[in-house]
């Protein structure tokens, strides 16, 4: 997944989850930030960014915060549409006959439905972007979504098909995902009850480039 145009820019203050002020060649810019978590731990004064480079002229801001840099991590890509984008690339390249994004299972929209074969797959995916010593935890925020989505896939695996949910690391350096519990437990608990129902969790391991994101390797949560 690449981006069009990125620029560099020093984070200032975010006033509310969907802007932020981003010094940017020593003039003050209000930007679009393409993540509605909270990110506490990674938008702090002073923190370079990426922007990208709207190319649409009626939009109130010019520029959207993708990546920010952490010091202990390197940089961490906190585009919240990017885990779509680069898990359909990943798929084309896994042998499936068939990809198709946003499928409707039940009363949800789960990102992917696969076919191999006679075999059905769904694959609900989820970007982390949240670090603790080595390991990436999600969510970052409470996500009734999230919780109900894994619902969802455990009913379907109860039926035949191969379900799975994939967190896509969004930074380099960490190899797994646990569930952030302190921050939802209910979401802890539904992902605990998805695996024991037959829901696969995948790790999603990337590579942050300069203008874009890329998945290096796939595995599986087995313990």
């Amino acid at each position: 997944m690449k981006y069009n145009t990125i620029i560099s820019g020093q984070f200032v203050s975010r006033p509310n989850r969907f802007i932020a002020q981003v010094q940017v060649d020593g003039a003050m810019q209000t930007v679009h930030v393409k993540n509605t978590g909270r990110c506490k731990e990674l938008l702090l004064p002073g923190a370079d960014v990426r922007l990208e480079v709207c190319d649409n002229p009626n939009r109130k801001t010019k520029y959207d915060l993708v990546a920010v840099y952490k010091p202990s991590l390197g940089w961490v890509n906190i585009d919240s549409q990017a885990p779509n984008k680069v898990v359909q690339e990943w798929l084309q390249t896994e042998g499936y006959d068939l990809v198709r994004p946003e499928y409707t299972y039940g009363g949800s929209r789960i990102d992917f439905y696969m076919e191999k074969g006679e075999e059905k797959y769904l694959l609900e995916v989820k970007g982390c972007t949240l670090e603790v010593d080595g390991i990436g935890y999600f969510p970052d925020a409470p996500t009734l979504r999230g919780v109900k989505h894994l619902h969802e896939l455990a009913k379907a695996a109860q039926q035949g098909y191969h379900c799975a949910i994939g967190f896509v690391i969004q930074m380099e350096g960490v190899a797994e995902v646990r569930p952030n519990t302190a921050t939802h437990p209910q979401f802890a608990e539904a992902l605990a009850q998805a695996r024991t129902a037959g829901v696969k969790v995948l790790f999603l391991l990337c590579r942050v480039e300069p203008d874009g994101l890329a998945i290096t390797q796939a595995r599986e949560w087995k313990n």
